[in-house]
């Protein structure tokens, strides 16, 4: 089984990407779940943060944000069950590359994919999900009839940061808590767009 990881030589030497031969996963251990990688998200994060980090590693994994079938549970998981679909965000420190056919993850790091979401859709707007779900809950702490205002909440990014969903996953997190939204839009088409996000009645 093959696995993607980044490779740097040198500091400010562009980062070169390499497959990796593994070998086979072992059984979970106590809170750990097998999973098979249905899909995995590429972002900035992923070359950005090794570049800049330095970790002291040679081969750093790639592709963070995975959506899959939990294949094995170790013996103390208690959220999850072979079969279950999930998706989840791997540590930094994770030795495990998302770009791969099966991965052991901590089952604090994994939640339940809804049915309706597919694979890819879950793998890339789980680290925006969790970012709004973190400024709306804890931050904001979001309740009925608070007033929220989401800049650019039709956005699908730029060159630097492209097709982040944060916008309207904050839009309608909000609205599902109660909250009267408020939403910036750059042209008619954006607001055509937001307009649609609109709840019924």
């Amino acid at each position: 089984m093959k696995a993607l990881f980044g490779q740097q030589n040198s500091p400010g030497e562009e980062m070169t990407f390499v497959f990796q031969e593994r070998e086979n996963v072992p059984a979970p251990r106590d809170h750990e779940v097998k999973v098979q990688v249905r899909a995995c998200a590429l972002s900035w994060v992923d070359t950005q943060l090794l570049s800049e980090v330095k970790l002291k590693k040679e081969l750093m994994p790639v592709g963070r944000e995975i959506s899959g079938v939990v294949l094995e549970v170790g013996s103390k998981v208690t959220f999850f069950q072979p079969e279950d679909e999930v998706v989840g965000i791997l540590p930094l420190d994770s030795e495990e590359s998302g770009v791969c056919e099966v991965i052991l993850v901590h089952e604090h790091y994994l939640v339940q994919k809804p049915a309706k979401v597919c694979w890819a859709e879950a793998a890339g707007t789980v680290r925006d999900g969790l970012r709004a779900y973190t400024a709306l809950h804890y931050l904001a702490q979001v309740s009925p009839g608070r007033t929220v205002l989401v800049l650019d909440g039709a956005s699908v990014g730029n060159l630097l940061f492209p097709s982040q969903p944060f916008g309207t996953i904050a839009i309608q997190l909000a609205q599902h808590r109660g909250a009267k939204v408020i939403a910036t839009a750059h042209s008619l088409e954006d607001k055509q767009y937001l307009e649609r996000l609109r709840p019924a009645g």
